[in-house]
């Protein structure tokens, strides 16, 4: 069976975002996880999927022009990520949305959609977020792992990955790296 893997970059406070409603401390947001070698599909949720689409497309699109975001330029990770983006499957989980631009785009609509793809045959499944989804299918019982990329910062205000996960879980360690610039890559199972 195939396993769901959720990959965030949080504040030590467990933030994803700011008060501002972005993670203005995250420098590149290419796939520093591991997983593009790994997955062949990637899930998402719909309040996240429209911003996604669009930021992904323009690095594709245009590689070597700033950022509408925060006007830097693309860095040579976030360019590749474009790529396997541009080729890669996605699946949106959403009641409401019904259209994307991208070609290999599909759409979920109930929880056990998601288990009947994770049994399908194929490479594991890159859970994107947002942190709505993410909480929600951690609840579920569907994520299999959890990996994080921690930011020495306190944020303070700001949207919580955790915020609506319903009960405890106990997680299990399975890696610990020390990263540049203080930030911390943890891997954890989720049984």
């Amino acid at each position: 069976m195939r396993k769901l893997i959720a990959g965030m970059k949080i504040s030590v406070d467990g933030k994803i975002e700011g008060p501002e409603g972005y993670a203005d401390w995250v420098e590149a947001w290419s796939d520093d996880y591991g997983l593009m070698q790994h997955v062949d599909a990637c899930l998402l949720g719909a309040n996240m999927y429209p911003g996604y689409e669009q930021f992904w497309t323009t690095i594709q699109n245009e590689p070597d022009k700033p950022l509408w975001i925060d006007g830097r330029l693309p860095t040579p990770d976030e360019v590749e990520y474009a790529r396997f983006a541009a080729q890669t499957p996605h699946y949106v989980l959403s009641s409401t949305l019904t259209s994307a631009l991208w070609p290999r785009t599909s759409f979920l609509r109930r929880l056990e959609e998601i288990a009947a793809l994770k049994q399908q045959p194929g490479k594991d499944i890159y859970l994107v977020g947002g942190a709505r989804t993410t909480a929600s299918l951690i609840d579920a019982g569907l994520v299999d792992e959890l990996r994080l990329i921690v930011y020495p910062l306190i944020v303070g205000e700001g949207k919580a990955l955790f915020a609506t996960t319903k009960g405890r879980r106990v997680l299990e360690l399975r890696s610990a790296q020390q990263l540049q610039g203080g930030r911390a890559s943890l891997i954890y199972g989720i049984g």
